[in-house]
């Protein structure tokens, strides 16, 4: 099948997924659509006990989509441009401690301890799995994504510093995992032994680098902007910057997201009312809320469709509960941990921890990171390891956040 077939066909399911969904599921629209894509494939499942070719038609369709391109190396600059583009930074300097260290630190730390967690489990089950899968396993799955639940967030009214806390960390932590996951990924294909300040530096190479370049990039935009005032050039630019900036970025070998984080955040809110007017503002965000809802809704139909071809092996079903578990735990001990340190500096109300630990899900990008994962007897085992967490965190951990929100109803202070 042609590019422009495939195309069409999951952009015909996402619209009709999208519309059974609103008529009569009335789930959040990347939870929905998800959904009801898993059942899709659960039922190609079953018809294909009696209906082989049809099933197996259906399982290469989605087998020739290159999810780890499509998401890391396209989808994932226009989900975080337009993520960053609508933050204020304002509220986000105000948290700026409570967010670089749940990026940074929480990040590292959670790769290690859900590492060191699944070795100790995998050997209990008598599952070889070697340390460096399983720092692959916590680098992949701690950055959180809370895309699918932000919306719900803002529908039960939650304050507005929940919401910039938990948007500035998954913004920021996405590009620290990716860091750290492409650092260990050229350690298990380097044939030579890296020694621990050639690891740093790669680190902060990527880090750094990719936000200079982001502040650099979205500088340059911002005076383009400033010197005209028509909304289709200006839209133009924003969309320029995201492409072209993440592309600079990864030529250049620097962290693209948090490049396109920094070039986001400076547009959103320096050009946002610097360099742009009214007209043009209205213009920009129309254009990147509907950017931000198709992407979303396409990649959560593709997490859905990905159920043909993620392979689950035998006994499968304790490993995936047992990284569920551990997962959560890892969120729950970071945060708590890190949140009661930081109280003195940034003070917070008890129910912050809850709220960031559950409302902490895990995303198509994990998936992607899990598919870049080179061939290797492990390799199944952590796609299924890391399919399941998504799955849990999207539709239980989704599903079930307003209800924890009603509970708790306490606001953060933070």
């Amino acid at each position: 099948m042609t590019f422009l077939q495939v195309a069409s066909i999951l952009i015909t399911l996402t619209a009709l997924f999208s519309f059974i969904n609103y008529r009569w599921i009335r789930l959040p629209t990347t939870i929905g659509v998800m959904l009801i894509a898993m059942i899709t494939s659960l039922a190609l499942i079953a018809i294909g006990s009696f209906e082989h070719s049809f099933r197996d038609r259906a399982a290469a369709l989605v087998a020739g989509i290159d999810f780890e391109n499509l998401l890391l190396h396209c989808m994932l600059a226009f989900l975080l441009f337009a993520g960053a583009l609508h933050l204020d930074v304002n509220e986000l300097a105000r948290q700026w401690l409570s967010i670089s260290v749940l990026a940074i630190v929480g990040t590292v730390a959670s790769t290690f301890l859900v590492a060191t967690g699944l070795h100790v489990t995998m050997g209990w089950l008598n599952i070889s799995l070697p340390m460096i899968h399983c720092l692959l396993f916590g680098a992949l799955i701690s950055p959180t994504d809370p895309i699918a639940v932000l919306g719900m967030l803002k529908q039960a009214k939650t304050v507005k510093s929940l919401q910039t806390l938990l948007a500035g960390e998954s913004l920021f932590n996405d590009g620290v995992g990716v860091v750290i996951f492409l650092v260990l990924l050229t350690l298990l294909r380097s044939q030579h032994a890296m020694s621990y300040p050639h690891i740093a530096l790669l680190f902060i190479e990527q880090a750094l680098g990719g936000a200079g370049l982001g502040l650099a990039a979205g500088f340059l935009a911002y005076l383009m902007l400033k010197f005209i005032d028509n909304y289709q050039v200006e839209v133009l630019v924003t969309l320029a910057l995201c492409m072209g900036g993440y592309a600079l970025a990864e030529a250049v070998g620097v962290s693209a997201p948090i490049a396109i984080v920094v070039a986001g955040l400076l547009i959103g809110n320096h050009g946002r009312h610097f360099a742009m007017s009214e007209k043009s503002r209205e213009h920009l965000d129309m254009f990147w809320e509907l950017i931000d809802e198709i992407l979303n809704a396409f990649l959560f139909l593709l997490l859905g469709l990905q159920l043909l071809v993620i392979p689950f092996p035998h006994g499968f079903l304790l490993a995936a509960l047992i990284a569920i578990a551990l997962t959560l735990l890892t969120r729950l001990l970071t945060v708590g941990v890190l949140m009661a340190i930081l109280q003195p500096y940034s003070p917070f109300a008890m129910p912050t921890v809850m709220l960031l630990t559950w409302g902490g899900l895990r995303g198509g990008l994990a998936v992607a990171m899990a598919l870049a994962i080179p061939q290797s007897p492990y390799r199944n085992l952590l796609l299924t390891l890391t399919y399941s967490v998504v799955v849990f965190a999207v539709i239980v951990q989704g599903l079930t956040m307003p209800k924890l929100i009603s509970l708790l109803r306490t606001p953060t202070s933070n």
